[in-house]
């Protein structure tokens, strides 16, 4: 975001404020200095010109030393007008004794025979030192102050020949007068200079600050991604050669933007079609980048991720630290079943983001969807296990049989015949599992061959049902012709009813016909078996749209919630013992959804446990006009 500057925040009022600043202190200071020297040399020459001629001083030592204090004040009088600073300073004569015998401001005349109250006057007087000094009078301004001891000229030796003093007082006013109108023109001097100043800074801060607003311009527009504008060059200096440097800067840095933001889509649209999951990291193990695969696998979005730990995210925390996950980067298998309630298993492969340095920046996790790798192992297993264990129970029950034959149960001859039938039927038993289990090889690889052929569904389907029909009447047949046999019969055979619930218009329908009756077959059976004696079967076709509907209602045990998605597993049982017990094999309804699926249609079940099961058949259907002939029952 481009922030207003304020005009006080601004480089150029900061240039041309520095300069005026600088413009200042120098005048300033070569003021300062140029007032204090002027003040020094014009006090040296004022205080050059407040002295007394040397003649007028012996005079006044003459005069001092004369008895006739009247006439000789007189004439000190006279004396003192004389001198040139007469009229411009104050001229006052002490004798040794510190009376004041004479003074040329007529205005102090009362003070002529009295004792001089100037302890600078006595100071002199004693010591014969001249004494120099200034006094500052409120209302009067500055003075300067002269005491030059009188010397009795006719003395020779060392004695103190100090005869009086002599007391010039001069007002510095005419001198200070002079240096207030010296200041007062410096310092409009320098208000004039200060003005140009201003006017030179701004111009010379603009010029400076043009080129650099501009620049400042090209790169907001850079950093927003607009690299079409150019910083223009005002000159071969510094700042021209910058503005050079910024359109440079700004065609390589969109050459850049274009090379890094080509190669960001091929990533994203790497990572997007991958069909693998990809996790990045920084070097703290937090998500920076995860793609959609990943997001889909642990169905959670990516602004609920990003800046999660890793081991959060996959829910190893408690087994893992990211140090083992750096240091050891082996894959993991890890089940998010319960998690997502759903059968989810993932194999995670890490490796190390580190750059040339050795430095570790990060980690990136590639998971891979083994869900059904693992459930394909779990089945391969059960499927050998559960052909193991089917084979070999009619093998041990063969066994034991044929080793009691060989011990001599075959002279037996009511045992024998029991035998070799249980024999028999034990093998014919191991024929139909090995049968079936070629016949889902066979649909497992696709060398299965389908022969569809158009048929009319309606007759077939009655075509089947009049078989289950007929071999019931059958059963019944055999039973009333022999009592003996009608009580095996009855304790071996059950009795049932099928109900048909047929659309009276024909549905013409492509399948395969053999193996389409065997699902029929498989499902029949199955009604009969679990159905109690005396049972109602329910056969239904109806057709929807684009689809025909054939159902088989039992009313049987049912099967249990929690094994309905499993009854189309190979080898599985609801009644393990039972179904082995009536000759199952635990492979005809995985044969039928092989059939029906190769068919391009879906089979199901419904049930409720105690009240029967219902299987559904559904197939792709198209009417058409010609009917076609009649189902050969023949």
């Amino acid at each position: 975001m481009n922030k207003k500057i304020r005009f006080f925040q601004s480089i150029h009022f900061k240039i041309a404020l520095v300069f005026i600043l600088l413009l200042l202190v120098t005048v300033e200071i070569i003021g300062a200095y140029f007032v204090r020297s002027l003040e020094s040399q014009n006090i040296e020459t004022f205080k050059t010109a407040v002295n007394i001629d040397p003649y007028i001083q012996d005079k006044l030592a003459t005069d001092l030393l004369r008895k006739d204090t009247g006439d000789a004040n007189k004439d000190m009088k006279t004396t003192i007008s004389q001198a040139e600073i007469a009229n411009s300073a104050e001229i006052q004569v002490v004798d040794a004794k510190g009376t004041v015998r004479a003074n040329s401001n007529i205005n102090a005349q009362s003070a002529i025979g009295q004792k001089s109250a100037a302890s600078n006057v006595k100071s002199v007087l004693y010591n014969g030192q001249i004494f120099e000094g200034f006094e500052y009078e409120n209302g009067s301004g500055a003075s300067y102050t002269k005491i030059i001891p009188v010397k009795n000229p006719n003395a020779t030796g060392d004695t103190n020949t100090v005869v009086g003093a002599i007391a010039i007082t001069a007002s510095m006013e005419s001198v200070y007068g002079n240096i207030n109108k010296i200041v007062r023109i410096f310092l409009i001097a320098s208000l004039v200079a200060g003005l140009l100043g201003i006017a030179i800074s701004i111009v010379i801060s603009r010029a400076i600050t043009r080129p650099i607003d501009e620049m400042k311009k090209q790169a907001i527009r850079m950093a927003r991604g607009d690299y079409s504008g150019q910083v223009r060059i005002y000159g071969q200096d510094e700042l021209g050669q910058l503005a050079v440097a910024v359109n440079n800067l700004s065609v390589r840095v969109e050459e850049a933007q274009e090379a890094s933001e080509a190669e960001r889509r091929r990533l994203d649209s790497v990572l997007a079609h991958m069909t693998d999951g990809v996790i990045a990291t920084d070097r703290r193990g937090n998500v920076i980048i995860i793609n959609q695969t990943a997001l889909d696998f642990l169905e959670t979005k990516n602004e609920d991720v990003i800046g999660v730990s890793i081991l959060r995210l996959l829910n190893i925390e408690k087994d893992y630290t990211l140090r083992d996950l750096l240091e050891n980067q082996k894959e993991l298998l890890l089940d998010f079943t319960e998690q997502l309630n759903r059968e989810l298993i993932l194999r995670v492969d890490f490796s190390l983001i580190q750059r040339e340095t050795g430095f570790i920046s990060g980690l990136v996790a590639v998971l891979h969807d083994v869900t059904e790798q693992q459930k394909s192992d779990r089945e391969r297993r059960e499927f050998v296990s559960n052909v193991s264990h089917e084979l070999r129970t009619p093998l041990t029950s063969m066994r034991s049989y044929i080793e009691a034959l060989n011990e001599g149960a075959w002279q037996d001859p009511k045992i024998a015949p029991q035998f070799l039938k249980v024999t028999q039927e034990e093998t014919d038993r191991m024929i139909r599992m090995i049968n079936d289990l070629l016949s889902l090889s066979r649909l497992d690889s696709g060398t299965s061959k389908i022969e569809l052929e158009t048929i009319n569904l309606n007759e077939f389907f009655n075509y089947i049902l009049d078989r289950f029909d007929m071999m019931l009447k059958t059963q019944n047949e055999h039973a009333s012709s022999d009592n003996n046999q009608h009580i095996e019969v009855a304790t071996t055979k059950k009795t049932y009813t099928i109900r048909r619930e047929i659309t009276k218009r024909d549905l013409w329908v492509e399948i395969d016909q053999d193996k389409f009756m065997q699902v029929i077959d498989n499902i029949m059976n199955n009604a009969i078996k679990y159905s109690p004696d005396g049972g109602v079967i329910t056969a239904r076709l109806l057709e929807t749209h684009n689809h025909v509907i054939l159902s088989i209602s039992d009313q049987g045990l049912g099967i249990p919630r929690q094994d309905l998605g499993k009854v189309f597993d190979r080898f599985y049982r609801v009644d393990k013992a039972r179904s082995r017990k009536q000759g199952g094999t635990g492979l005809g309804l995985a044969i039928s959804k092989e059939v029906v699926e190769a068919l391009n249609g879906r089979i199901w079940v419904d049930s409720e446990e105690g009240k029967g099961s219902t299987f559904y058949i559904s197939l792709p259907y198209q009417p058409i006009e010609d009917e076609g002939g009649d189902w050969d029952e023949a």
